[in-house]
């Protein structure tokens, strides 16, 4: 869970209270190396490819797959980020903070487009990510890859790569970084 959304966008102030260390940074480390593996097996030409992270939990996930991707095609990918806030159909009910930017390096026409977000879980986010991409070009593909699905989608969305299926319970919190995933729960502050 990123920094954001640990202080400031949970519900009524409440923090999350670790249970259980799921996958460590190494664990994290690794899934994201065999992400960039699969995506790069499936497109081979990565000269179409832009990756672009989901503020807040996608920006460092993003930078990590996308080291990977240049690592093993030996090009350079256009890296981005993509701040979903005005996109979202609860507008209000989270901060907008200055510091998500989006920037989008690209024209997205024809592009395949990589979006990189730390976990899934309703879709809702992915679904306001798609709608804010196409604010910059039409892409000829969009593709997910997330840390962690965690299940109870409100949408028909499913992420192309994923570096853990992790089931969980509704009332369980899923926090995960490069510095490992974390389950917990919601507690009043």
């Amino acid at each position: 869970m990123a920094t954001r959304e640990r202080t400031h966008a949970h519900p009524k102030g409440a923090v999350f209270v670790p249970t259980a260390e799921i996958a460590s940074a190494g664990d994290v480390r690794r899934g994201l190396t065999r992400m960039a593996h699969e995506v790069f097996e499936r497109h081979g030409d990565v000269h179409d490819l832009v990756v672009v992270g989901l503020q807040t939990g996608g920006i460092q996930p993003s930078h990590l797959l996308h080291e990977q991707l240049v690592r093993i095609s030996g090009h350079e990918i256009p890296l981005g980020t993509l701040d979903v806030a005005f996109y979202r159909d609860d507008i209000g009910l989270r901060p907008v903070l200055p510091e998500a930017a989006t920037d989008i390096p690209v024209d997205l026409d024809g592009m395949v487009v990589l979006l990189v977000d730390d976990v899934l879980f309703t879709g809702r986010t992915i679904r306001a990510a798609l709608n804010a991409l196409t604010d910059f070009g039409r892409a000829r593909a969009i593709e997910l890859a997330v840390l962690v699905d965690r299940g109870h989608r409100e949408l028909p969305i499913r992420a192309d790569y994923v570096g853990k299926n992790l089931p969980t319970s509704r009332a369980e919190s899923v926090d995960a970084s490069i510095d490992g995933i974390m389950l917990g729960r919601l507690e009043p502050k």
